[in-house]
């Protein structure tokens, strides 16, 4: 589980100049998925760009899920965790921007210039089943 400090006043408002802080640990609930042959480190509410999945866009995918980190340590699986999924949604599949690809051998005139657009899926994570 990773931690962060959160600094809030103490009536929980907004910060003034001169006002009291207090500190509190927040733990943030995260799991690490494979696919398309990548790992990943999600929370709820990340949105992640993955190779692309064959799935339509506004429907609901799950993950495997390789460790999950809770309050009480992580969670490592063999090679997954038993029972574990990570609910998302797909917002849209697209294409990245060209790279372009320029080949040549010297002193022979002879090169080649291509263009690639990786596929790719964007989706929202909604939930960690751990």
């Amino acid at each position: 589980m990773s931690r962060a400090v959160l600094s809030v006043l103490q009536n929980g408002s907004t910060a003034w100049k001169g006002s009291e802080f207090i500190q509190k640990e927040v733990y943030i609930l995260y799991a690490i998925i494979k696919t398309g042959g990548k790992q990943y480190r999600v929370s709820v509410g990340d949105v992640v760009y993955v190779e692309k999945l064959n799935a339509q866009e506004e429907e609901n995918v799950e993950f495997d899920v390789i460790a999950v980190g809770k309050e009480d340590g992580m969670v490592v699986g063999t090679p997954v965790v038993e029972g574990a999924k990570v609910a998302g949604k797909v917002i849209k599949n697209g294409k990245s921007k060209k790279v372009t690809v320029f080949t040549y051998r010297s002193k022979k005139d002879s090169k080649r210039k291509m263009g690639h657009r990786q596929p790719y899926t964007k989706v929202e994570i909604t939930a960690i089943n751990a």
